[in-house]
């Protein structure tokens, strides 16, 4: 009887206080009345469990992937599965508070092979990887006497990136790096004339083999059309909890996680091979990606848009043995205390040249909720961090809360 809704059980306490106070003064009407009360949410409930509730569901996203604050249409189509017409149907669609609030379709019956869509709009306020779903079915008969709460094994997933802003072209140095498996061999080579030369890929023109580099090495190679050049950048995020303030998508975290996805879509646009290490270092960050750099760029983007706040007391710097062999280097930076300056001095000479955006942390603690204690609890000014990075050889940038991030990437060409 849990099926039942709140007017079903009202009926039925009251069918049934009807029925003893009839038999208890003698009044038989009292009972005939409190009988029928008793029978409507009873019968109710029996036609409600008997409709038909097998019901099948398909659900399409315009994009799995979207842009926080960006908008994905949704589309559901449900129909019966079994050879009978189902009742109205309650349809409520769960999505997660990011996604914003569910959404609720009453549905006409519908008859055996029919079907019927639903639209609706969902708003990504904020990055992660969201559940879309699953579908809750309510069943209730016209009185409003029992309602059948069912969950329908149907559910699609959601990525949501960082939001980017477009950045202005500036002037930036990075040294050209080859790409591809034979750079090793060209720095070694010495200006020889292997150094146009290539393994035979499957697809490459037979007419490009050469054949005494061929019989030479017992593999097929090709002749290069040209030399496979690419700049190289290394971006940092600094996203250790200790170095952000705030809550939620208003912590300065935020703000980082955004600057960086702008940084990294802007350079690869650029032409640049972009990596991205963390606070983390090596561990978890993949090396240089060779081919599609749109391919790499969606990679990275997938990560920033799941990465969470480190626990790293100190940023760690084991990747940059590989930054030492070319490219610039890009940070973006929160809250630093004296151990951090000093690592990132050392920083500064790992490629051709090292750029920073500090983000103002300071701005967005005096903004967080009063209540608790937000990522943490020092009071930190951008001010002296990027007078100290401008004295080891960093060219810095200042982000507050209420900044302009192209002003700051455009500050860091001058």
């Amino acid at each position: 009887m849990r099926d039942l809704t709140v007017r079903g059980r009202c009926f039925l306490a009251a069918g049934l206080a009807a029925v003893i106070c009839g038999v208890q003064i003698g009044e038989r009407d009292f009972v005939r009345i409190g009988l029928l009360a008793l029978a409507v949410p009873l019968v109710a409930w029996v036609l409600v469990r008997r409709s038909e509730r097998r019901v099948w569901v398909r659900r399409d996203l315009s994009s799995l992937r979207v842009e926080a604050g960006d908008t994905a249409q949704v589309q559901v189509e449900l129909g019966p599965q079994g050879r009978r017409r189902t009742g109205v149907l309650l349809v409520e669609e769960t999505l997660p508070e990011a996604l914003g609030a569910g959404h609720q379709f009453l549905v006409d019956p519908l008859e055996a092979g029919g079907r019927t869509t639903l639209h609706y709009a969902l708003h990504a306020r904020q990055r992660g990887r969201y559940p879309v779903g699953p579908l809750h079915l309510h069943v209730s008969d016209p009185l409003g006497m029992a309602d059948l709460d069912e969950e329908l094994d149907s559910s699609a997933t959601l990525l949501v990136t960082p939001r980017t802003e477009a950045l202005p072209r500036i002037a930036l140095t990075g040294r050209w790096a080859g790409a591809g498996e034979n750079r090793a061999r060209e720095l070694l080579g010495g200006g020889s004339p292997d150094t146009t030369i290539r393994e035979y890929r499957l697809g490459d023109d037979l007419r490009r083999i050469h054949w005494p580099t061929s019989a030479r090495t017992s593999e097929l190679m090709v002749r290069r059309e040209e030399q496979e050049w690419q700049l190289r950048c290394t971006l940092l995020l600094d996203h250790r909890r200790r170095s952000h303030r705030g809550r939620g998508a208003a912590s300065s975290l935020e703000a980082a996680v955004s600057a960086a996805a702008s940084v990294l879509r802007h350079l690869t646009a650029q032409g640049f091979e972009v990596r991205l290490v963390t606070a983390a270092g090596r561990a978890g960050s993949p090396g240089w990606h060779q081919g599609d750099r749109g391919v790499g760029l969606q990679q990275q983007l997938e990560r920033l848009a799941v990465l969470g706040a480190g626990t790293e007391e100190q940023l760690a710097t084991d990747w940059v043995d590989e930054t030492q062999h070319g490219g610039m280097l890009v940070a973006v930076l929160g809250h630093l205390d004296d151990g951090d300056r000093r690592t990132l001095a050392g920083l500064a000479s790992a490629g051709d040249a090292a750029y920073a955006v500090v983000l103002d942390v300071a701005g967005w603690e005096r903004h967080a909720p009063t209540h608790g204690a937000g990522l943490t609890h020092h009071h930190a000014s951008a001010g002296p961090a990027t007078t100290d990075l401008r004295l080891g050889g960093w060219k810095a940038a200042t982000l507050t809360r209420d900044g302009s991030l192209p002003a700051a990437w455009q500050e860091l060409g001058r």
